[in-house]
């Protein structure tokens, strides 16, 4: 596009490229919902998202963004909100406290698991050389088992699901927190029911497209 801002269909598009787990997030609500969208892959190496044409949707140069008629909306939990909300999903209920709890751990994987996952997987998963020192990769790393723990004692209480009891919009960014887990290669604790959760969803339709080794 020369110009993503004008000559809007009421066709919803998603901006982002795929190996970005914030695009996945979406793309994986828009699918499991079963909505017809278009896909544009923006973010390097595809397309620089640092484009003044993309900068008019999204000044912060993040993906995802969505695009519906002149409706333009940036920051990925709350295009899966938004997803959820215009289609009537149950992956975000809206039973005030069943809805209360899938938004705390939505919320939780967006503020706990990032800033304490960055450090080691700049330096072992992404090869970054400015990211060499060894104890900031090992107290990233153990501040990241530390929420994994949580993440496994939510599981065995919610019976395999992080909240209510079954699949919700906490559970497509979780799970795909967990990949970037086992793919970030270090030794990692054993976690049981996050090995059965990862291995339900790896299973899906979704999990096979967005659950892959180039999707880390």
């Amino acid at each position: 596009m020369s110009d993503l801002s004008s000559g809007l269909t009421s066709d919803l598009t998603i901006l982002g490229r795929v190996t970005s787990i914030n695009a996945r997030n979406v793309l994986w609500t828009a699918d499991l919902i079963g909505l017809a969208y278009r896909h544009e892959a923006w973010g390097l190496p595809d397309r620089d998202p640092r484009a003044e044409e993309f900068t008019r949707l999204n000044p912060n140069a993040q993906v995802p963004v969505i695009l519906e008629g002149d409706f333009v909306l940036w920051e990925s939990n709350a295009i899966m909100r938004y997803f959820a909300d215009r289609h009537r999903s149950g992956l975000f209920p809206t039973e005030p406290h069943e809805r209360a709890l899938v938004d705390q751990w939505l919320t939780w994987q967006a503020t706990e698991l990032p800033p304490v996952w960055n450090y080691a997987v700049q330096a072992l998963l992404r090869k970054n050389p400015g990211y060499a020192d060894q104890t900031r990769i090992s107290e990233s790393i153990e501040s990241w088992t530390n929420r994994m723990q949580i993440l496994e004692r939510q599981l065995d209480k919610g019976g395999g699901f992080v909240a209510n009891g079954r699949t919700s919009l906490a559970d497509i960014a979780l799970v795909l927190s967990v990949h970037r887990w086992f793919q970030t290669p270090f030794e990692k604790v054993e976690f049981p029911t996050i090995d059965a959760y990862y291995e339900m969803f790896s299973r899906t339709d979704e999990g096979r497209k967005y659950l892959g080794q180039g999707t880390p």
